[in-house]
């Protein structure tokens, strides 16, 4: 029992989170601060959202 409510906090924070590549994540990633991305957030957010690429 300990371990679901240990989990269940954890599977809501990313449960949340707009999938990769989707409109709302490209809104999210233009208003976060660009020092805090990863490599592969940059590598994505021009993928995404500059060339305009779906994910697959």
């Amino acid at each position: 029992m300990k371990k679901i409510l240990i989990l269940l906090p954890i599977v809501f924070l990313f449960g949340c989170e707009p999938e990769r590549g989707s409109d709302a994540w490209c809104e999210k990633m233009e208003k976060s601060d660009k020092g805090n991305w990863t490599l592969n957030d940059a590598r994505d957010f021009t993928k995404y959202c500059v060339l305009n690429q779906k994910p697959e």
